[in-house]
C-alpha cells in the first residue's frame, strides 16, 4: 500500500486520505464558495480529515465487516455531532467531501465511491474497471451559486456531507480479490490526467503503478502548467490524492 496527498500549489490541502492494512479511503473536500459563508467556523479541511479519520477509526476497528454504506453513515453522524452545537448544518452551503473507499473483507475487496472521487480496479488480465459517481456531471452547467440546491437531494448528487442517510445514496461492488493485480482510490485532482488532458486509464495506472503516487503527482503539476485552463473559472491546479493497493505476491 502507498498513498500521497498533495495540496495545490499555493493552497491549503482539502483532501485526506487514510489507509490500513485492509483499507484505503480517499476525501476530496469541496471548495467554500467564494464570498459566502459555509454555516461552519470549522471549514472543509477540517471536514474532510474528520471524516476520514473517523472512516480510519471504524475500519480498523470493525472485527464483523460491516457494510461499507453503514460505515460511512455513523461517521458522518459522529463528525455531524461533533459540530452541531456550534454550526450551522442545515446551512446548503456547509462543507462536504466526495470519498472512495476499498477494504479486503476474507477473499473479497468491497469498495464505495460517492461523488466524483474515482476507484480504478486492474484484474491480472491487466483489464481496468473505474467506479466513479457521475451524477454530479448533470449540473455541471449550472453556475456554483446552484449547485448547492442540488446537493443529497432526490433526483440531484449525492456527497458525503451532513446528511448521514447520504451514505445510503453510494455506488458500491465487491471482487474476488483472486481476480485483482491492484486497485486505486483518487480524488478527481489525481484523475484529473484523465478527465481533462487525455491520458487514459491505462496510462495512469501504468505511472502509478511503475512510479508510484508521487511520479503521479508530478505529472499532474506538469499536465496542469503546460494547459492552464481557457475559462478563468476553472481550476488551473487541484488538490491530488491517491492511494494504490497491490494484491500479487
Amino acid at each position: 500500500m502507498t498513498a500521497l496527498s498533495r495540496a495545490a500549489p499555493g493552497g491549503d490541502n482539502e483532501d485526506a486520505v487514510v489507509t490500513g492494512d485492509t483499507f484505503a479511503v480517499a476525501l476530496d473536500g469541496a471548495t467554500a464558495e467564494p464570498g459566502f459563508g459555509s454555516g461552519c467556523r470549522h471549514g472543509v479541511r477540517w471536514f474532510a480529515r474528520s471524516i476520514a479519520g473517523e472512516l480510519g477509526r471504524l475500519l480498523g476497528t470493525d472485527p464483523d465487516g460491516v457494510p461499507l454504506p453503514v460505515l460511512l453513515r455513523d461517521a458522518v453522524g459522529t463528525v455531524r455531532a461533533a459540530h452541531a452545537d456550534t454550526c450551522d448544518l442545515d446551512d446548503p452551503r456547509s462543507p462536504s467531501a466526495t470519498v472512495a473507499m476499498l477494504r479486503l473483507r476474507g477473499d473479497r475487496i468491497e469498495h464505495l465511491v460517492l461523488g466524483d472521487a474515482v476507484l480504478l480496479l486492474r484484474d491480472r488480465r491487466g483489464r481496468v474497471t473505474v467506479v466513479s459517481d457521475d451524477r454530479i456531471r448533470r449540473f455541471y452547467h449550472l453556475p456554483w451559486s446552484r449547485l448547492h440546491d442540488r446537493r443529497n437531494v432526490p433526483g440531484g448528487f449525492w456527497v458525503v456531507g451532513a446528511r448521514p442517510d447520504a451514505a445510503a445514496e453510494a455506488l458500491t461492488g465487491s471482487v474476488p480479490v483472486a481476480e485483482l493485480d491492484c486497485a486505486a482510490v483518487l480524488t478527481d485532482g489525481a484523475a484529473r490526467l484523465v478527465e481533462r488532458f487525455g491520458w487514459t486509464w491505462d496510462d495512469l495506472l501504468a505511472v502509478l503503478r511503475r512510479d508510484g503516487p508521487a511520479a503521479l503527482v508530478a505529472a499532474t503539476r506538469a499536465a496542469e502548467r503546460a494547459a492552464p485552463p481557457a475559462d478563468p473559472d476553472d481550476k488551473a491546479y487541484d488538490d491530488a490524492t491517491v492511494a494504490l493497493c497491490h494484491f500479487h505476491d
